[in-house]
C-alpha cells in the first residue's frame, strides 16, 4: 500500500501562521510542524547544510511560535516567582534567565528563557505546552494575589552565528556589541520597534529579536535578509545538531511534566533558600533532593552508520540481557564530531560514563555508550564570546 499523502491533512483558522510566514514563503521552506497552534518553518536547506551557516556565518530563525507569557500587576514579582524554583530576585529588570516552571510535585511544566521587563512585569518564551492555561490554573488559586496572565503578541526571530553581531550592529548601531549574556534592551530596527534579547537555541553567538508591531513581520525578515547579504544570512530552522551538541534540551522530546530537575542535571535552577510558600515547587524540591532520583538523561554516543534524519520517535534502550532499561529521546548524527550522538534516559544505577547499552533504532539496533555532556563547548564559552 501507498504511504499516506501528509500534505492531505486539514489546514485551516485553527493553526494561525506568524507574522512572517508571507516572507519565509519567499525563501522556499522545506518543512513545517505545528508548534504551540502555530506553523512552524523547520528548515529551508538540508539540516547539514544549515548547521554549517549557523557554524560560520548567520542565520535567521522564525520562531514566532515561542508564545510570550507575560505576567504582570502589583504582584507580578510573587506571582512569577510561584511558577518557578529559581530564585527570582537575583534577575535584575534588563536580564533575562533560563528557568524551569514547575509544577507541585517538581514537575518540569516548560523550560522557557524568562526576561524580567520590569519589577513586576515578566515575559517567558515558551516551548510548546499548556503553560499558560497551567499559570492561569495557578491564578485561580491564589485569587488574592493582583496579576494579569496573558499571551503577548511579540513574535520573536533568532539571528544566530558567529556573524549575527556584524547584522546586529548594522542594524541597531555599535552599543548593541556591549550588550552581555542574558541581557536585553529596547531598539529600534528601521522604525520598528524590537526588543532585542542575547539569547538563543544554538550554543553559537546569537540574539533574538522581539517584534513588538507584528503587523510590520515581512517588512522586519526582508531587512533582516537584505542588511545581512554582505556576512552571508540565510533563513534555517533551529539546528537539531548543534543544539544536541551544546546539551539544550527539547521540551516535549526530552522531557515533560513528569520529570524533575534533579533527573535531568538542572538542579542549579532550583533555589533552596526560597521559602515553600515561595514557589509551589520548592517543597517538592526538598524531598527530591533527600530521596534521590531512580533515573536521569544521559549523552550517548550510538555505533554504526551516520543517522540519516533526527530520530521521528523514542528508541528503547537495553543493557545486556535485552531487559528494557531507558530510551533515546534526541539523536542525530554530528558532521563535525563524525558520529552519531543524543540523550537517553536510563536508570540512576546505569548513568555513569562508559555504560554500554544497545538502542533500537529506525535503522536497526546499536550499541550505545554514555558519555559526558555537552558534546561540543562544555564551558559555554562560545555563545559568551
Amino acid at each position: 500500500m501507498p504511504e499516506f499523502d501528509m500534505s492531505t491533512v486539514q489546514r485551516g483558522a485553527r493553526n494561525r501562521r506568524t507574522p512572517y510566514y508571507e516572507a519565509t514563503q519567499r525563501y522556499s521552506p522545506k518543512g513545517f510542524t505545528v508548534y504551540n497552534h502555530m506553523y512552524f518553518p523547520i528548515r529551508f536547506d538540508t539540516f547539514e547544510a544549515e548547521f554549517e551557516a549557523l557554524l560560520h556565518d548567520v542565520t535567521i530563525w522564525d520562531v514566532a511560535v515561542e508564545r510570550c507569557l507575560e505576567i504582570s500587576g502589583p504582584d507580578g514579582f510573587s506571582f512569577a516567582q510561584l511558577l518557578t524554583p529559581r530564585d527570582l530576585s537575583k534577575c535584575a529588570a534588563g536580564q533575562a534567565k533560563y528557568v524551569l516552571i514547575c509544577d507541585s510535585d517538581g514537575g518540569i511544566v516548560n523550560d522557557p528563557v524568562m526576561t524580567r521587563m520590569d519589577e513586576n512585569t515578566f515575559w517567558f518564551a515558551l516551548a510548546s505546552s499548556d503553560a499558560l492555561l497551567f499559570a492561569r490554573g495557578l491564578k485561580n488559586a491564589h485569587p488574592k494575589l493582583n496579576v494579569t496572565i496573558r499571551e503577548l503578541d511579540v513574535a520573536p526571530l533568532q539571528v544566530q552565528g558567529p556573524r549575527s553581531k556584524e547584522l546586529l550592529r548594522d542594524l541597531v548601531g555599535e552599543s548593541i556589541l556591549e550588550m552581555k549574556y542574558y541581557w536585553w534592551r529596547r531598539a529600534e530596527i528601521r522604525g520598528i520597534p524590537v526588543v532585542v534579547t542575547r539569547t538563543g537555541w544554538s550554543s553559537e553567538v546569537g540574539y533574538e529579536i522581539y517584534l513588538l508591531d507584528t503587523s510590520r513581520g515581512n517588512e522586519l525578515w526582508e531587512t533582516l535578509m537584505e542588511v545581512g547579504k554582505p556576512y552571508n544570512v540565510r533563513p534555517t530552522g533551529p539546528s537539531d545538531i548543534r543544539r544536541i551538541e551544546g546539551g539544550i534540551f527539547n521540551w516535549g522530546a526530552d522531557m515533560n511534566y513528569e520529570n524533575n530537575a534533579f533527573e535531568m542535571g538542572l538542579e542549579r535552577l532550583v533555589d533552596f533558600s526560597l521559602g515553600d510558600a515561595a514557589s509551589i515547587s520548592i517543597p517538592a524540591y526538598r524531598r527530591i533532593k533527600a530521596k534521590g532520583v531512580a533515573r536521569r538523561i544521559v549523552g550517548v554516543e550510538i555505533d554504526g552508520d551516520p543517522f540519516p534524519a533526527l530520530n521521528n520517535v523514542k528508541w528503547p534502550a537495553s543493557k545486556a540481557g535485552g531487559e528494557v532499561v531507558g530510551k533515546v529521546t534526541s539523536a542525530i548524527y554530528s558532521p563535525r564530531l563524525k558520529r552519531n550522538i543524543g540523550y537517553c534516559w536510563v536508570p540512576t544505577t546505569l548513568a555513569g560514563p562508559g555504560t554500554t547499552i544497545a538502542v533500537d533504532t529506525e535503522w536497526g539496533t546499536r550499541s550505545a555508550k554514555i558519555v559526558p555532556m555537552p558534546f561540543v563547548d562544555p564551558e559555554k564559552r562560545i555563545p559568551v564570546s
